[in-house]
Parts: structure tokens; sequence; C-alpha cells
């Protein structure tokens, strides 16, 4: 890969709360290649959001970082001040919010929303200059440009959807982190706006992170998948190899659980027991106490992200082999 648009290295991130320290991300590193696409999956609180929101620094007041560096274009993010971030958020790297079809405000017009967004980075932009701007970014999703001066509830769950990843790739960023983008939205809908999404990742060459807990829509999307588990990261290579070749059993144990429409059919097999409370992760490997290969070492020593085969990155003691066997 190139000079990647974005690092994260060590990126470490807890919440303090009253009952102590919550592990959301623990020394996660990757880098995004420009017009590259990541996928991160996992199951509910493995921390796939809050390395999010890590990287746009849009923490709540009782998170705090305890180490690492999220370069962005040579640029340490973590090392900016809040007026300094502010000049990265959205013209640099944007985000498209889980369950973002509700977060318009229901009582302005969709287009003025967006003008907003864009006479607050480009102060010299005109009302008629912004309103050309938003045309533009509507016919990029796939809305009619007229639209933009209708309201919220005048859109479809889809149309509003559509409206803010207009509103994401208002500044043109580097990297658009994308969390659950199609959530609550039916396959037909989510089928056309994925599609649509990466047509313009490629025709803009931007670096592209998203973020779901359902492996099939990270597969259709992602170049390179990033599995997450507890905090930490479990296996990290390409779409097809984690498919295909899955190495750490926790990614095994995806796979077993997620029907397929090719081959021969098989019984599901779901994973037993539940995710760690990350106020008290278990030590050393955090998925041991679920995992039907763990031995004596999982249990006391952490293991390293090492490259098992070229670019096929796991953390595991034992993985699994080439054949799965």
């Amino acid at each position: 890969m190139a000079e990647p648009i974005l690092s994260v290295q060590d990126l470490t991130m807890h919440y303090t709360t009253r009952k102590g320290d919550v592990w959301a991300v623990d020394n996660i590193s990757f880098d995004l290649g420009k017009g590259e696409s990541l996928g991160l999956v996992g199951e509910s609180g493995c921390g796939k959001t809050s390395i999010a929101i890590s990287l746009l620094r849009l923490l709540p007041d009782n998170a705090h970082f305890l180490g690492g560096q999220i370069r962005l274009a040579g640029t340490d993010l973590l090392k900016l001040s809040d007026d300094e971030m502010l000049k990265y958020r959205w013209m640099r790297i944007s985000m498209i919010f889980q369950a973002a079809m509700n977060a318009l405000n229901p009582v302005y017009r969709v287009g003025d929303q967006i003008i907003e967004a864009l006479q607050t980075h480009f102060e010299d932009m005109s009302v008629a200059q912004a309103r050309e701007r938003v045309a533009e970014l509507f016919d990029l999703v796939g809305l009619d440009p007229v639209l933009m001066d209708r309201y919220p509830h005048e859109f479809s769950g889809g149309m509003r959807q559509r409206a803010i990843i207009a509103m994401a790739l208002s500044c043109s960023p580097d990297v658009i982190i994308a969390d659950e983008p199609t959530t609550a939205l039916d396959v037909i809908v989510q089928d056309r706006i994925l599609k649509q999404m990466t047509k313009i990742q490629k025709e803009l060459d931007m670096g592209m992170i998203y973020i779901s807990h359902d492996i099939s829509v990270i597969a259709e999307v992602s170049d390179r998948i990033a599995v997450m588990y507890a905090g930490r990261m479990a296996e990290l290579a390409s779409a097809v190899n984690v498919f295909e070749r899955p190495l750490h059993p926790y990614t095994f144990a995806l796979m077993s659980a997620f029907p397929s429409i090719k081959g021969e059919k098989r019984e599901l097999v779901a994973l037993p027991g539940e995710p760690p409370d990350l106020l008290h992760p278990p030590s050393g490997c955090r998925f041991h106490p679920r995992c039907p290969r763990a031995t004596e070492v999982c249990s006391k020593e952490v293991p390293p992200l090492e490259e098992k085969e070229p670019d096929h990155f796991v953390a595991c003691w034992h993985p699994m082999e080439a054949n799965n066997g």
C-alpha cells in the first residue's frame, strides 16, 4: 500500500466511570490508504464506534486517551488544540453517524442544514455558491436537487440517509467514517445506498471506514476488514482472506454463525457465552473464556497482532490453520 492517508498507531482510550475505567479502545493500530475502504466489524460494545469518535476527537468528557497516535496526512490529531481540530473535522475527516437519518433538524430545510455546514468552514462562500454546491452533492448521492428546499419529514428514510451522506461529503474530506450507514433501512435501499457510497468513494478517491456488526454489509464494501473483540483488534486482512481463510477463532466463529447462499447447506453454529465486561476485562487474550482453543498461556499473556501470512494479521496464540483445521 502507498503512503497511508490515515495511520493509527497503538491507540488506547478509556472511559472513566464511578465503577472504574472502561477499556473501550486498547492498543489499536491500522493504516488506511487513499481510495481504500476498511471495514470494522464485531459484536455490539466491542469498541467500533469508540474508535470512530476517537478519530474525530468527539469524545464525551469522561473519555481520555492513554496513548497512541492518529496521523492524518502526517499530522497527529491528538496533538492539535480544540480550535485546530475544528479545521480538520469535516474538512479533512468526517463521519456519517449511526441512525443518521434521524439526525436532521426537523424544523429546518434539508438544504439549509448542509449550507450551514458549508458556510461554517468556508466563511467567504455566498448562499448562492453554497446552494450550487448542495445541488452538486444531491446529484452525486442520487437525490433530485429540487428536494433541497424540503423538510426532513418530506423525505423517506433512504432519502434522509442520502442527504446525510451529502452533508458528510460537503467539504470533500480525505476520510469518511460511516457508522452503521444503512441501519433501519430495508435491504433493497441498503444495497442502493452502499453501491452509491462505493461509487462516490472511488470517484473521489477518498479513504472510507465502514463500521457495522453486519458482516455481509462489511464484505460488500470493504477492501480490508478488521475484526474487533472487546476493545482489541483480533484480525486484520483483506476481505477475501477474512471470509475464505479466517485465522482467529473468533473470526472463524463469526463465519460459522453466518449463513451462505453458496455451497452446501450447513447448520449455523452459535458462539457461546457473552462479550466480557470492559470494566473488568479478562487477563491475557480477552476471547479466551469463550475460545475452544484456549490454553493456559491465553489466560495469562496478551497475544500481539502479528503478520501470520502476507498482509494477514492476527492476535492469537493458537491461530487456525490456513485450511481452518
